[in-house]
Formats: structure tokens, sequence, C-alpha cells
């Protein structure tokens, strides 16, 4: 028997104003997120703090996603959406106002903590939003269209950062940041589509009508089991390039600080085409079990693109790895969405996102730490190597549990039980 689901109707008519204005809002906070890291780096880094105080500032930034996806998650599924985004897009803009104006490290990494705490609750609350806004066949370019602002905002708020900086300082750059935070105000007030609260989800959106089910658990799910289990295995195998990155490209390759821009680059932008490519291709994969093996071999070929970019001889060549990998990454997202759509019940996306992102994200902290400490004993090439065969491993050794997954599932879903529908989540970049 097929491991499909039965998937929700979803509404009649698709509110692409909508889903407009909640990505835009997401792609402008996410470059304001990464505006703001970048300068108090810049920031920390010209004040003479050391490494310890910039460890201190990322961990800041990751650790609320990972503590606060139990509570924000339920909160998402909880409480108006309209309400969340209002009043996290105040408070975030407050805080960093206040980031404007701090000056002991002690009090910045306080205040990003803050911040993040707020980045905790609005992104499951979006995630879970967007569904609601399209028709079921719509939901892969939506997804599409997510990935796209969020990665147009990961790569324009470092670069925004840098010119900025320059030019005024880190005040105005943290002031940039600040209004943009309003753009979740903005989104929230304008938003038709709502959940969450005294409203169910069945009333998201005209003539949706999806059973509400609040019992829902990951572990639950055998097939969502093994793709979160691969998907945040292969963040942790793979984060160490965060800290080794820099390292090998300008002291082992030998690239000037241009070059290691493109470079760094080359991955997200790789996204963009990826997440397209598989939303045209993704409607085909009608079996649950399809969508796990595709993000299987997404992952592998990921790995093997950081593999390959750790033999190169020189740092021009590994843009076409890092732009392959990016490539697989953003078609690995659309794929991880489109099985958490299949199966889980609307009513509990809030916390599927929650637990989806504080999964990666917890994951990719192990790896930052891996990568400092190992970077202690080892060269960067043996270690973007060891990257990528880390990956590679993680994804075969989870081929035997992902079919014991399957073989379950089927086992298991002798029948439809109607509970479906999810939201769609920010790419996870697995590097």
């Amino acid at each position: 028997m097929p491991t499909t689901s039965a998937l929700p109707a979803g509404p009649p008519t698709s509110r692409w104003t909508d889903v407009g204005f909640a990505t835009a809002a997401r792609g402008i906070s996410i470059c304001g997120d990464f505006l703001a890291a970048t300068a108090l780096t810049l920031a920390l880094q010209s004040a003479g703090a050391g490494g310890l105080a910039v460890s201190a500032l990322l961990l800041a930034a990751t650790l609320p996603l990972v503590v606060l996806a139990p509570l924000t998650g339920r909160l998402a599924d909880r409480v108006d959406s309209r309400t969340l985004l209002v009043g996290a897009g105040l408070a975030q803009a407050a805080v960093c106002l206040g980031l404007a104006y701090a000056g002991h490290p002690v009090l910045i990494v306080a205040l990003v903590a803050l911040l993040a705490s707020g980045l905790a609750l609005t992104q499951p609350v979006l995630a879970a939003l967007l569904p609601a806004m399209v028709r079921t066949e719509d939901l892969p370019r939506a997804s599409a269209f997510n990935q796209t602002a969020a990665t147009i905002g990961m790569l324009g708020g470092p670069a925004l950062a840098g010119l900025l900086v320059g030019q005024f300082g880190t005040r105005v750059p943290l002031l940039v940041d600040a209004a943009s935070y309003l753009a979740l105000v903005l989104a929230g007030l304008v938003i038709r589509t709502r959940r969450g609260g005294a409203r169910s989800a069945t009333t998201a959106a005209p003539g949706d009508e999806r059973p509400v089910v609040r019992a829902w658990r990951l572990r639950s799910d055998p097939l969502l089991v093994a793709m979160v289990g691969t998907m945040a295995t292969v963040v942790g195998a793979l984060g160490a390039l965060g800290v080794v990155e820099v390292f090998y490209l300008r002291e082992t390759l030998d690239a000037s600080a241009t070059l290691f821009g493109v470079v760094t680059a080359a991955w997200p932008f790789g996204i963009l085409p990826g997440a397209w490519l598989l939303a045209r291709l993704a409607p085909r994969f009608a079996d649950d079990a399809a969508l796990l093996w595709g993000g299987l071999v997404l992952l592998a070929v990921c790995c093997l693109m950081v593999l390959v970019g750790a033999v190169v001889p020189t740092a021009l060549l590994v843009v076409p790895c890092w732009l392959l990998g990016g490539i697989a990454n953003g078609g690995d997202s659309v794929l991880n969405n489109l099985l958490l759509t299949r199966r889980v019940p609307e009513a509990a996306r809030g916390r599927a996102f929650a637990v989806f992102g504080g999964a990666t994200q917890g994951a990719a902290m192990v790896g930052y730490l891996i990568g400092g400490l190992a970077l202690e004993a080892t060269g960067p090439r043996p270690l973007v190597a060891a990257c990528g065969v880390a990956g590679l491993l993680v994804v075969a050794a989870f081929v035997v549990p992902a079919a014991r997954a399957v073989r379950s599932d089927r086992q298991s879903r002798s029948a439809p039980d109607g509970a479906a529908g999810a939201g769609w989540a920010t790419p996870t970049p697995v590097r």
C-alpha cells in the first residue's frame, strides 16, 4: 500500500496577496537578522572583544530557537497569529533599538538573546500560516516563494551591514534593523488569513474544513522522525564548515576577500534554483516514502559536493561545488515541507515547525562547537573533507532506519487518518 496521506483540499482559492505579504515580511526580517548579526560581530571585534565574546553572540542568537521551540510552537497554535506577529514585531523592534545604544558586551549578548526569542516565535507562526493561504496544489510554489525571499534576505543582510558599518558605524545598521521588524507588524495587520486562538484551523480560509487534532506528536510518525533525524544530523555534520570555511578558503586556498565572498554566496544562490526546480517536480511525488527517499538522495548530494570541494586545488573551483550543493539543499527543503504538509495535522503546524527548526538549529550549534575544537588539532582541508565524509556516512546510516520507518508506516496506516496540513519553513541550509 502506498504511504500517502489524506491531503486536505485547502482553501478554494489561493490568497497570493497574503502569501506576498508573508514572504516579504519574512525576507525583510531575515535581512534584518543577518544585518544585526554582522554589524554586532564587527562592533565586538572593533571594540577589542575576543573570540569568547563572538562565540557568546552566536550562541545567544541560536540557543533561544532551540530551547524555546516547545513553548513557541504551542503559542503559534493556540494564540491568534495577528496578535503574535504584531506583538513580537514591536518587541523585536524595541530590543533592536536598545541594541543600537548598548555598549557593554554582556548587555549586547543579552539583548541578542531576546531578539532571537522573538524569532523563535515568529518563525513557526509564519510557517504555519502559509499553507492556509493557498490550495494544496499551490503549496510547492508557495514554498519556493518563501525560500526565495528568505535567501535574498540571507544574502542581502551581510552585504548591507558591511556597507552601512563602513559608512556610518554600528548604530545606523541597527536602527535600520529595528525598522525592518515593523514589516512583521504590517504583515500581521494586513494578512487576512489567520489561525490560532479561538479561531480553529478549520476556519483559516472560507470553505477549508479540516479536522482539529491537538494530540499530534512527532515521535508517533516514523517517516517524519526519519526525515527530521537525518536532516538534523547532516546539519550537525556539515555545521563545522561555518567555522572552518574562512580558514580553508583564505589560508589553505589563498582566496582574496572578494573571491571569499563569491564562494560563500554560491551555496545560498544555489538554493533558489533548487527550490523552484523541485517546486515543479514535487507534485509528481505521490508517495510519502518517495519524498523521504528523494530528500535522502539530495542530502547525499550536498555532502558529496562538500567532499569534492575539499580536494580542489583553487578556491574558484569551490564555487561550482557549493552551487550544486545549494541546489540540492533547496530541493531537499521543498521535499521536507511537502512531507510535513501531508502528515502533520493542521492544528499542530506551529509545533511541527518549531520542533523541526529547533532540531536543526541545535544540530548546527553542535557542528560549530566541533568545528572550533577540531580546528585546534588539525588543518582546514582535512576538516572540510571530514565534514563531507561524515555527512555521507550519516545518510548511509539512516537508510536502514528509513526503510524500517516506511515499512512501519505502511503497516500502521491501513486507512487515511485525515489529519494533514502543515506550513512552509524557512529553508534550512545544511551548512
